[in-house]
């Protein structure tokens, strides 16, 4: 069980760390603070996987369900983070939005299982897509060096120290097997760490100034704020966050033969939601389901819901011990982009890979992909189209998920479900609700 739930661990903590890395770099965090942030999300992670592995009352789906930080959730935080004059207040800010969100999820998830006919693949593929799409840019920024104003961002060490992790990473899925694979991305950041020591890129500063054994304590970057156009946003994300935990929970049903059910759905639901307003109490961002945990469940075959609950109590120990916090912090910038070309990448392929079962011969949901893909992709080519509007509402138009995700849902609404019975009448409307979809 210790085993096989360290592995769960492996196979989605980059995934945790990734996200308080890029909004805790945009906000200007040190490395003392960056630290405190990444284990206080590990912490709140293992918190929500306990909530909906173990689950209380009507809370929790009781199914080997990982919970952590989702990545829906990051453009728009660094777009809240962007629109914030005073840096210090941003993360109050976030965590203020993510409470809110939260709370309205949570009494929404009932309502929200019985409307999952709105998200089919078409929906959900292009948001998924535009997650990864928005956050591929990150990581190119992260390759070319720790800060834009020095005379080396952007170096040939720094792109080559980038493209070696990368090759390592592809090199260990290629030519590995088992518990190494699955940990590739990992085993690539401290290769790539051990390579970027004679260059003077490694920092341990972050390790020799972590304490052994902490507290993520409740709301240390101050108080929540709460700010119409950010909760707006945060709760674009949350709907979103619940479309993919919804069609997870229906994944991983099929997994280990105990379909979900509506009932399991909205208990599942209810602890994403619930898990993400208490989150920021602990100064942690919102949670929802890592579907990488879901193929290793199916590749493992081990079902068990205690074995991923005692992952999570595996991450909860990490978030109380800051120096096993504080290892992601000496990774270099370069080697995380390396490894984020990989990361996010594979989420922008995962939705394409949602895209392919969305029925993409019908001319309709063609046109549903590429506009709400072309309104999603608009804040990161153009990052300026939107200078005219007042700035609370950019926090919402700034984000490319947030508005790409809402062009899919209104295009579909058009598309497939109003004038219904007329469409019926002339053939298929072409909108193929998520619960019925083929899993596979």
């Amino acid at each position: 069980m210790a085993t096989t739930g360290l592995q769960h661990v492996a196979a989605m903590y980059a995934g945790v760390v990734a996200p308080p890395l890029i909004v805790g770099a945009a906000v200007g965090l040190s490395g003392t603070e960056l630290t405190f942030l990444t284990g206080a999300c590990l912490f709140t992670a293992g918190l929500a996987t306990f909530l909906q592995t173990l689950g209380i009352w009507k809370i929790g789906a009781r199914l080997p369900f990982v919970n952590g930080v989702t990545f829906a959730g990051v453009a728009p935080m660094t777009a809240i983070v962007a629109s914030t004059k005073d840096k210090s207040d941003a993360l109050p800010v976030i965590f203020g939005a993510v409470i809110v969100a939260g709370l309205l999820g949570f009494l929404a998830a009932p309502f929200f299982s019985k409307a999952v006919r709105f998200f089919p693949p078409v929906v959900t593929g292009t948001v998924i897509t535009l997650i990864g799409v928005s956050l591929l840019p990150v990581a190119f920024g992260w390759a070319q060096g720790p800060d834009p104003s020095a005379h080396d961002y952007g170096s040939r060490t720094y792109l080559g120290l980038a493209a070696a992790t990368l090759v390592i990473v592809l090199a260990l899925r290629r030519f590995t097997r088992g518990f190494v694979k699955q940990i590739a991305v990992l085993l690539g950041l401290l290769i790539g760490t051990l390579l970027a020591i004679p260059f003077g890129g490694a920092d341990f500063s972050p390790v020799a100034d972590a304490d052994v054994i902490g507290f993520p304590s409740p709301f240390h970057f101050g108080a929540p704020q709460f700010q119409l156009a950010a909760i707006i946003s945060m709760c674009v994300v949350m709907v979103v966050s619940m479309t993919e935990s919804t069609a997870d929970m229906l994944a991983l049903g099929e997994i280990v033969e105990r379909p979900a059910d509506e009932r399991t759905i909205a208990a599942g639901l209810r602890a994403d939601t619930l898990g993400s307003a208490l989150s920021p109490l602990f100064n942690g961002f919102m949670c929802s389901a890592f579907a990488q945990n879901i193929g290793l469940v199916a590749m493992t075959r081990i079902r068990s819901r205690y074995v991923v609950a005692t992952g999570g109590g595996f991450l909860v120990l990490m978030g109380l011990c800051p120096m096993a916090a504080s290892l992601i912090a000496v990774v270099p910038r370069p080697v995380l982009g390396g490894a984020g070309v990989v990361l996010f990448g594979s989420v922008a392929a995962s939705g394409i890979q949602t895209l392919v079962k969305a029925g993409l011969e019908q001319d309709t949901n063609i046109l549903i992909v590429a506009v709400s893909l072309a309104v999603g992709i608009i804040p990161i080519t153009a990052p300026d189209f939107y200078h005219a509007f007042p700035q609370t509402v950019r926090i919402v138009l700034d984000s490319g998920i947030s508005t790409g995700c809402v062009a899919a849902v209104a295009l579909n609404l058009v598309f497939h479900h109003l004038g219904r019975a007329r469409a019926q009448a002339g053939g298929t409307t072409g909108a193929v609700p998520l619960a019925r979809q083929p899993i596979s």
